[in-house]
């Protein structure tokens, strides 16, 4: 009796220190990653640098947590920023430099077109369009290790099968893979796999609400929620009665007066208090790190009511440049055990960096891939952090104010440089360089100054490039001397028409990429959206040049009438089409059959044949005799009906290496017509 009373006692302490030793073991903490979209460094009340707009939910999570002053995105574009942070990789290894996620075509690696327009000393290189599902995603990494993985809002790196479920999540809501939100923020929208709940629904309180529901749903497991707001990206409406609250604030000379978009800031704000909220009254704020921060910088450059969106001031520029005010962005980091409340930090973060800071301080397997971030715990921990250069690599040139040709940035404790490919003398390259402690604006240009640091700087750039095995821009065998026009660099386009100088001739002042941005377009093209293919405006006819398989214009038409027809004014050579999509994320095959129109003669120019076009390839004056033999044809196309409702209409051009030429384009809707005139 005493030997099992014994046996009983024992086995009753081994159970109760097995049981204390699994009380014992820390449960993986929670982590909530809160991206906005478009959200400037001045957006916010963290800086001091707004007094129009409101975010006390920031200011509440900043006083948890860590606050970031010098956080930068790894792009000025969003696409390139949301594969940073969830690859540890940067653009310039992915090749996801725009944010191409939404077209049709599938691109999956970079590529370099044989030239570029004449007044371009660069040739760009062609982005990939898709997230590839080769590399391991922070989802993967985190389900791997037991957690529960969920995206909300925006994703934007690419359609089914490369949609957040093949990149480890387990469940994605609103499962959209455009660049904004379908339609509007503010119900009716247009979500394919959502409805609204209510009259007049914000998007962005659905999305917090729906997020929190999938917390509360796994609040027994360690979660990863990846809430990539589509605030604060165009469209730009918002809630009526906030806007009209803000309409009584804004002052008429103030640097940030648009009161929609200072509506956007504060429903956007609304939805981080939503999460908050949801975390504390499940009791588990205080085991969950929460990150906010922005994918790039904010947008100045489109207009609400006949104002800027808001200003990037006292930084220079904004969203797609790689001046400060394209890529500087807030950063809060939240985490329980690691982070002393209210703190702040002028450590250099940038996107690339979460990756690997979330792998190394929760203990994740690290994956068998690159990755040019670095952890930053010491910096959370208030440690002595130095941060080894960022670079941020943008080979693009979007028609933007303040746009640069393509380039490439580095930041090194207060310097910054920026390396313009071939963009000096002879082919050169040419550097701008910049102490951001005693010049946050960026307003003087070192490099002449301090060769000594452009020297040190570049070798750091070029080591950069070949380590990352980047695509980077040639030089253009195309250039001429004679077109080039450098005043023009860093200055507005204007808004239609086309830029005359005193000698008569006309300029090209569009964008030189080819690639989708989602930042607006070339205004010669008159509201026509280039995608896949680059276009400018000479003598009053648009030359629209393809780079990649599939080249078409793009159009938000609006609702149609049944049997609308689009009449083109077009030489070319080719098979085109006219489609009308539902929405831009819309693939071709979801529209009702495109209407196909002949270009040339069916594959002949004045009785050459394409084989004898294609060995005659090489002589410039051939080509010109072939532009110049090509007839004018006035097209004449039945639109897809479109039942009524609102969207997209696109013009597919032959992807031939002769470029398209349009003098005008005209909607014929019973007897209305509207026309594009060129």
């Amino acid at each position: 009796m005493v030997k099992r009373m014994c046996l009983c006692a024992l086995f009753l302490l081994v159970l109760r220190q097995s049981s204390l030793g699994q009380e014992s073991a820390p449960r993986p903490l929670n982590v909530v990653f809160i991206l906005a979209d478009d959200l400037g460094w001045c957006d916010t009340t963290l800086y001091g640098k707004t007094t129009l707009y409101k975010t006390p939910n920031l200011e509440r999570l900043a006083k948890r947590g860590m606050l970031f002053r010098r956080a930068y995105s790894a792009s000025p574009l969003c696409s390139p920023t949301r594969s940073a942070i969830l690859t540890g990789m940067s653009p310039a290894r992915t090749g996801i430099t725009v944010p191409n996620g939404h077209v049709a075509e599938e691109v999956l690696q970079a590529s370099v077109p044989k030239q570029a327009a004449v007044d371009q000393k660069s040739v760009q290189p062609k982005s990939v369009t898709r997230l590839n599902t080769s590399y391991t995603t922070l989802a993967e990494s985190f389900r791997q290790a037991g957690y529960a993985t969920g995206h909300f809002g925006k994703w934007h790196l690419g359609p089914e099968p490369f949609s957040p479920l093949e990149q480890g999540f387990d469940v994605d809501v609103p499962r959209h893979p455009g660049p904004g939100p379908a339609g509007s923020y503010v119900a009716p929208w247009k979500f394919k796999h959502i409805q609204p709940k209510s009259a007049d629904e914000h998007i962005e309180d659905r999305m917090a609400s729906e997020a929190v529901a999938w917390i509360e749903s796994n609040r027994e497991r360690p979660f990863f929620l990846n809430y990539w707001m589509f605030s604060v990206h165009a469209p730009f409406d918002a809630k009526k009665d906030l806007i009209e609250s803000y309409r009584t604030l804004v002052q008429s000379d103030a640097l940030q007066r648009s009161a929609t978009y200072a509506a956007m800031v504060e429903s956007m704000d609304d939805a981080v208090g939503t999460l908050l909220d949801g975390l504390d009254r499940l009791g588990i704020a205080d085991r969950t790190v929460v990150i906010f921060t922005a994918d790039n910088g904010g947008n100045m450059y489109n207009e609400i009511e006949g104002v800027p969106p808001t200003s990037n001031l006292p930084l220079r520029g904004g969203k797609a440049t790689l001046f400060e005010g394209g890529t500087r962005v807030p950063c809060v980091v939240v985490w329980p055990g690691m982070t002393t409340a209210g703190l702040q930090s002028d450590a250099l973060v940038q996107s690339e960096d979460y990756f690997a800071t979330l792998h190394a301080g929760l203990a994740l397997s690290v994956p068998n891939q690159p990755c040019d971030g670095v952890s930053f715990l010491d910096a959370l921990q208030g440690k002595v952090y130095k941060r080894e250069a960022t670079f941020q690599y943008f080979p693009h040139s979007p028609p933007v104010p303040d746009w640069l040709p393509p380039a490439i940035a580095i930041h090194q404790d207060d310097w910054k440089m920026i390396r313009i490919f071939f963009g000096g003398k002879e082919g050169e390259h040419r550097y701008l360089l910049f102490d951001l402690g005693k010049d946050i604006g960026e307003t003087t240009n070192l490099a002449d100054v301090h060769p000594e640091v452009v020297q040190e700087l570049d070798i750091k750039i070029e080591a950069f490039l070949a380590r990352t095995k980047a695509i980077v821009p040639v030089r253009n065998p195309a250039f001429d001397p004679t077109k080039y026009r450098p005043e023009l660099e860093g200055k507005a386009r204007p808004k239609g028409g086309v830029t005359k100088p005193q000698d008569g001739k006309v300029l090209k002042t569009g964008g030189a990429s080819g690639a989708t941005l989602d930042v607006g377009d070339n205004p010669q093209m008159l509201g026509w959206k280039t995608r896949v293919c680059q276009g400018r405006v000479v003598d009053g006819v648009a030359i629209i040049e393809p780079v990649g398989s599939k080249p078409f214009l793009g159009f938000a038409i609006g609702k149609l009438q049944p049997g609308a027809k689009l009449r083109l004014r077009i030489q070319g050579l080719g098979t085109g089409a006219v489609a009308w999509l539902a929405s831009p994320a819309s693939k071709p095959e979801d529209s009702p059959t495109p209407a196909e129109f002949t270009l040339g003669g069916h594959g002949e120019i004045a009785g050459q044949s394409v084989a004898d076009r294609d060995a005659s390839k090489g002589s410039e004056a051939s080509d010109d005799v072939k532009k110049s033999d090509l007839p004018w044809q006035e097209v004449e196309v039945q639109i897809p009906d479109s039942a009524g409702q609102p969207g997209i209409l696109r013009v597919f051009l032959p992807a031939e290496e002769i470029p398209v030429r349009l003098d005008w384009i005209e909607l014929v809707q019973g007897s209305a017509k509207r026309r594009w005139d060129f």
